[in-house]
C-alpha cells in the first residue's frame, strides 16, 4: 500500500517508520539531556524555561532530512546491512552538525556540551533496533494491499514483470477474472472466470483493490458489476495508474495518449513556473557560494593534468525546453580529442578518453558543477530530465514513443530518473529513463523538487550511476 508524499507514492510502510523515527529522536535528546544534566528542564543558563522541546524537534526534523537525502526512506533501497549501517551513522552525524549549526544561531536553543554527542549515539541505537524489527514486519503481508486484476490477457503481463522487491512490496496478486473471450497468458491456477456478482468474489478473497487490465474494454465491459464494488469501498483502478503508482515511472508499453490528456498531473501552470524558477535562482545562489573552492580547485588540477592552455570548460549542444538547443557547461573530463571524428558517442564505463582528474571529478559529480551557470541563464532547472545531444535526440525520437514529450519541461542538473536509473549509454536505457522522466513530468511540484534535490545528496555521496 501506497500513499502520496510530495508527488511521490511512498510506501505506507516508510510513512510508519518515518514517524516511529522522529519520535524516538526527539526522546533520545531528552533522555540525552536528563543523562547529562539530571533533569528534564533546561539549566539556568537558558534563557527560557521550555525551550528543550523546540530543541528536540529541530533535532528530530534534522535527522528526519539526512536520512531521506541518504535514501533511507527509499523503499528502492538495495543496501545490505552493512551498508545500511554506514549510512545511518553518516546521516545522524550530518543531523547533529546541522542541530549544532542551528543552537549556533539561535543562542537561546543552547544546550550545553557533550548533548548532542549522546543524543547521536541513543538516535543511533534507537534508530538501528527500530529498522531491525521493521524489517521484519515489512516482509509480512500486513501493509500489502491485496489486488485483483480484471484481465488474464496480454496487458497483465506488465504486472507479471515486476521483479524487483520494491515494486511489488505494496500488494500481492490474489487472482485474475477472465473476460468473456480474453486469452490467457497468466498462470491459470489463479484465473476466475468472471462472475456473475464481481462483489461477493472479492469479499471471498478479501480484495482491497480492483486492476482493470482488459485488453478491448469495448467487449463486455463490466461497468455495473465495478460499481457496485466501488461503492462497497474497494478500489478501482487502470492498469497505467496501477503500474504508476507501484514503480514511480510511467510505463511506456501499457501507455496510450488519453490517460495522458484526461488524467491528472501534466500541469504547468503559472504559479508553479514562478516557484520553479524561484526554487533554481536561489539554489544556484547557494550552491555556488557553498562549491566556489571546490570549482578553484578542480579548475587548477584540470590545468596541471593536461596543461596550462588546456582548456577547463567544455561546451557541448544539448536539447531543450521546446526542442530547442543550448549549449551546456561542464569541466572537462575528457582528453581534448575525444570525439576526433566528430561523431557523437555514448560514454562507456571504464571510458579510456576519461582523464585521471576527470575519473574523480565524475564519479563525485563535481563536472556537472558549472551547469549552475545554464541554470541561471533559463536554459536549464535544477531537476528535470537530463538534457541530451541533438544527434541522440534525433535518433531516439524516431526508434521510441512519447520521447518528445520529456523536452515540455525544462532539463535538469538532476531529476527523478537520476535517483531511479543508472546511467544511460544504450536504447534501452533511455527507454527506461524516459518512464521515470515522464512520472516527473506528470507529478512535479515545488515539494516534488525539494524532495529530488535532498535525495540527490546520496547520489553524489555515494557515487551511484556515475561513469
Amino acid at each position: 500500500m501506497r500513499v502520496r508524499v510530495f508527488g511521490q507514492y511512498v510506501h505506507i510502510s516508510m510513512v510508519v517508520l518515518a514517524g516511529v523515527e522522529a519520535v524516538l529522536f526527539f526522546v533520545a535528546l531528552l533522555s540525552a539531556y536528563w543523562v547529562r544534566f539530571d533533569t528534564w528542564y533546561p539549566t539556568a543558563a537558558v534563557s527560557a524555561r521550555n525551550t528543550l522541546w523546540p530543541c528536540a524537534a529541530v533535532f528530530s526534523f534534522a535527522n528526519l532530512v539526512s536520512l531521506l537525502a541518504l535514501g533511507l526512506y527509499s523503499s528502492r533501497q538495495r543496501a545490505r546491512t552493512t551498508g545500511v549501517f554506514v549510512r545511518l551513522v553518516a546521516a545522524i552525524g550530518a543531523a547533529m552538525l546541522a542541530t549544532a549549526a542551528v543552537f549556533y544561531v539561535i543562542p537561546s536553543l543552547w544546550l550545553g556540551r557533550g548533548v548532542l554527542a549522546l543524543a547521536l549515539l541513543f538516535s543511533l541505537i534507537a534508530s538501528a533496533i527500530a529498522r531491525t524489527v521493521f524489517s521484519r514486519i515489512v516482509d509480512e503481508s500486513i501493509f500489502k494491499r491485496r489486488v485483483l486484476v480484471y484481465g488474464v490477457g496480454q496487458r497483465t503481463t506488465a504486472i507479471q514483470s515486476l521483479r524487483r522487491r520494491s515494486d511489488r512490496r505494496g500488494f500481492e496478486i490474489v487472482g485474475f477474472v477472465q473476460p468473456d473471450g480474453e486469452t490467457i497468458v497468466v498462470p491459470s491456477e489463479r484465473v476466475f472466470a468472471a462472475p456473475a456478482g464481481m462483489l461477493d468474489l472479492c469479499n471471498r478473497l478479501d480484495v482491497d483493490e480492483v486492476v482493470v487490465a482488459m485488453e478491448d474494454r469495448r467487449r463486455g465491459f463490466p461497468i455495473l458489476e465495478l460499481l457496485e464494488c466501488r461503492l462497497a469501498g474497494i478500489d478501482i483502478t487502470e492498469l497505467l495508474t496501477f503500474l504508476e503508482r507501484e514503480t514511480g515511472r510511467v510505463r511506456i508499453d501499457v501507455l496510450n495518449p488519453s490517460w495522458m490528456i484526461f488524467g491528472e498531473g501534466f500541469r504547468r501552470d503559472p504559479l508553479r513556473l514562478f516557484s520553479s524558477r524561484t526554487l533554481d535562482l536561489v539554489a544556484s545562489l547557494v550552491l555556488l557560494t557553498l562549491s566556489l573552492p571546490i570549482l578553484l580547485i578542480t579548475m587548477i588540477a584540470i590545468k596541471c593534468e593536461d596543461g596550462w592552455r588546456s582548456p577547463v570548460f567544455y561546451g557541448q549542444a544539448r536539447v531543450g525546453l521546446g526542442g530547442h538547443p543550448f549549449t551546456v557547461l561542464k569541466f572537462r573530463s575528457m582528453c581534448t580529442d575525444a570525439e576526433r571524428d566528430g561523431r557523437a558517442q555514448w560514454a562507456q564505463k571504464s571510458d579510456p578518453r576519461v582523464t585521471r582528474v576527470g575519473t574523480v571529478i565524475r564519479k563525485l559529480r563535481i563536472d556537472e558543477l558549472p551547469q549552475i551557470l545554464n541554470v541561471v541563464s533559463g536554459h536549464m532547472s535544477f531537476v528535470g530530465p537530463r538534457p541530451e545531444r541533438p544527434q541522440f535526440v534525433d535518433e531516439l525520437s524516431q526508434k521510441i514513443p512519447y520521447y518528445v514529450q520529456r523536452h515540455c519541461v525544462k532539463p535538469g542538473i538532476t531529476g527523478w530518473a537520476q535517483l531511479c536509473y543508472p546511467y544511460g549509454s544504450s536504447e534501452q536505457d533511455a527507454l527506461e529513463k524516459l518512464q521515470y522522466d515522464l512520472y516527473y513530468i506528470k507529478n512535479n511540484t515545488l515539494l516534488f523538487d525539494l524532495a529530488i534535490l535532498v535525495q540527490t545528496v546520496e547520489v553524489v555521496f555515494i557515487g551511484k550511476g556515475a561513469r
